[in-house]
């Protein structure tokens, strides 16, 4: 396909990193930002195409940090409108059970067009069901990316601690350590790409501490390492989230996460509500990410992420 040359001329306002005056709009260069054009200035070479942005205004994509897809078909049923987190997952666990793969692209596409009308231009996606039938979930929302556009961190999550060993999930909802390693790693081969301009990478997310096992989360860790992917997870969602790490292993969220080798850069964490004063400091010393999810602290009225102390 031959390189194409565009100029976004004249838009309303410019909103760019670096604050630069762009009021003359600015060139793309086969999809790279190549030119911050001044009032009147014109591109320092012919364009193939001229788009007229005199009634737009121009402000870098936003990044979802934090997505789950798949919930797109359930965000709105009436039997767990108003349910705390644990009862809410436990209705919807067996709901989820039944996902096909013709019912995750109509979710991704879905929640993907939604991101996109919102100026969102990158999506991180947590998907951590893979019940029969739904081995090749993450195949599925890479070809749903590649079709909208859209740039991806691509989640292979998992639930390995089922309702039998202690866990929350019923156990049609989880998979065994190795069938969980082998696809993450075929998943980083296939499909994660490296450098500047990449649409899609792979990262390795067990679900929560109370849906894997300790050992999936250590090996998780150290698969990641190696492969040199990232690392994401729930933690400190809710208080029976707290009480379920005390009860289970004896130790608070973030002592549970450093005992299994996630306290590091390589980690970014969904919601991160209850941390105490010394735990934010650990994460924030060890370079450790938090995704704000306002709008699910909201659903669940169980708190709200402390994102000016993080």
């Amino acid at each position: 396909m031959a390189a194409t040359r565009i100029w976004i001329k004249n838009p309303l306002a410019v909103f760019t990193a670096n604050q630069l005056d762009a009021a003359g709009g600015l060139v793309i260069d086969n999809g790279l930002i190549s030119e911050l054009l001044g009032a009147g200035q014109q591109p320092s070479r012919p364009c193939d195409q001229v788009f007229d942005a005199r009634e737009h205004v121009l402000l870098p994509g936003l990044i979802n940090t934090h997505h789950h897809f798949y919930q797109t078909l359930t965000r709105a049923w009436a039997p767990v409108v108003n349910q705390p987190l644990f009862p809410w997952l436990q209705t919807l666990y067996p709901v989820w059970a039944r996902l096909t793969p013709d019912k995750l692209a109509l979710a991704s596409k879905v929640a993907l067009a939604e991101l996109l009308l919102s100026g969102c231009s990158t999506a991180a996606d947590h998907h951590y069901l893979f019940p029969d039938g739904l081995e090749h979930a993450i195949d599925v929302q890479v070809e749903a990316v590649r079709e909208l556009g859209m740039r991806a961190m691509l989640t292979r999550g998992s639930m390995s601690l089922g309702e039998a060993d202690g866990g929350l999930p019923p156990q049609q909802t989880v998979q065994q350590g190795e069938v969980i390693l082998a696809d993450s790693q075929r998943l980083i081969r296939q499909y994660h790409e490296r450098g500047a301009g990449t649409q899609i990478q792979i990262a390795l997310a067990p679900c929560s501490p109370f849906s894997v096992t300790p050992e999936i989360m250590r090996q998780s860790a150290e698969l990641a390492e190696e492969l040199d992917v990232r690392l994401h997870t729930h933690l400190a969602e809710t208080l029976d989230e707290e009480d379920f790490c005390l009860q289970r292993f004896g130790l608070r969220t973030v002592d549970y996460l450093h005992s299994v080798g996630w306290l590091g850069p390589r980690t970014w964490l969904a919601h991160g509500i209850h941390f105490n004063p010394d735990e934010i400091a650990r994460l924030g010393a060890a370079g450790t990410g938090i995704s704000h999810c306002p709008s699910s602290n909201m659903r669940l009225a169980s708190g709200i992420c402390p994102t000016l102390d993080l």
